[in-house]
């Protein structure tokens, strides 16, 4: 994964903003510095991102509008933690209020990181975002792909806070890549104005994964991936009768907790499945990586643009004219005519068409 290959890949997809990922690492720091310029019609802007996991455990994302920010943080962060250049997700010896406040301090945004994930997240070690992050104010949540806007609409300590969709930086893979995003209204296309835009709310509409495909949707044990409801887990003590696996609370069950206010209004969420995905049960691959279902991702691709609006705008008929199994696989997506077997414990959930 360089940089390159990542710009690249986010055109094929028909984002027009990305992150770096690991921007606390001063090699990657170098490779991005010839991409920073961005802006402008038909380029890509790259923000300086980056994740960091405090003492317990919960992880951060970071945003910078440039990466000076991201240097001082290293040295800031450098204090805390002996891996901070030497690591992408470094773990800092600081709370998530220091955290917060170093990064505000150095011109940034924060905000925790898959929020409602049983390892790692906030709401897996905190009730409340004050537990967490003190007085510091948080600037946005990220949902993590087992989540959706309506698991965090009536949770109280939310109201009032952005909630950004977004896919880690795994690879440039078009099933990865932009899995998650989020429609901005930037009023100027740079970093700073994507920054501006996140922190003022100015988010048109979130896409994402159904909630359900996601690893941790459910509770389940983390060894079998027996599924359980809340009280049959409390029952078990949280170990799986069948082989003694730990059971993780599902994000599903963690955001019912969570939720004792009424569900305030967020913008629309749009469920999207990546068309890798599509064209891999389509086709009866066993992966989205297999040769037929890149053969066929780039046809659709090459005709019709970005992946996205093969998805979201393409009249089906002109689809068909690649592939009539595909076409109406992406009207059944559109219409919702889908089949969800929620994923948890770990292992993803997956879908199939009515």
């Amino acid at each position: 994964m360089v940089p390159p290959a990542m710009v690249e890949a986010a055109e094929r997809k028909g984002l027009l903003v990305i992150g770096t990922g690991d921007a606390l690492h001063p090699q990657w720091r170098r490779e991005w510095e010839g991409f920073l310029s961005g802006g402008g019609p038909g380029r890509v802007i790259v923000v300086p991102s980056a994740e960091v996991e405090d003492r317990d455990r919960v992880h951060h994302l970071i945003l910078m509008d440039g990466l000076f920010g991201f240097s001082a943080l290293q040295k800031t962060f450098s204090l805390a933690g002996n891996e901070v250049a030497a690591t992408g997700r470094p773990r800092l010896r600081l709370s998530g209020e220091q955290i917060a406040r170093a990064v505000h301090d150095a011109g940034g945004l924060v905000g925790p990181a898959h929020a409602f994930t049983p390892w790692t997240s906030m709401y897996a070690s905190h009730d409340h975002v004050a537990e967490c992050y003190g007085g510091e104010p948080i600037d946005f949540l990220e949902l993590g792909l087992s989540a959706d806007s309506s698991y965090g609409a009536a949770i109280p300590d939310l109201y009032g806070v952005p909630f950004i969709s977004s896919s880690d930086a795994h690879g440039p893979d078009p099933w990865r890549m932009g899995r998650e995003c989020v429609v901005l209204e930037v009023r100027e296309a740079t970093p700073a104005g994507v920054l501006e835009a996140v922190s003022g709310g100015r988010i048109v509409q979130n896409i994402g994964l159904f909630p359900e495909e996601g690893k941790y949707n459910r509770t389940a044990c983390s060894r079998c991936f027996r599924q359980f409801s809340s009280d049959e887990a409390a029952a078990h003590a949280w170990r799986c009768p069948a082989d003694g696996g730990r059971i993780k609370k599902g994000v599903f069950d963690r955001a019912r907790e969570l939720s004792s206010g009424e569900p305030r209004p967020r913008p629309p969420y749009l469920h999207m499945i990546p068309l890798p995905e599509i064209l891999q049960r389509v086709l009866g691959c066993s992966s989205p990586q297999a040769r037929r279902v890149e053969r066929l991702y780039n046809l659709f691709v090459e005709r019709f643009g970005e992946e996205i609006r093969v998805l979201t705008e393409v009249p089906v008929q002109d689809l068909a004219t690649v592939h009539e199994g595909a076409a109406f696989a992406i009207d059944a997506l559109r219409c919702g005519k889908i089949r969800l077997s929620p994923g948890g414990g770990g292992r993803y959930g997956t879908f199939s068409f009515l």
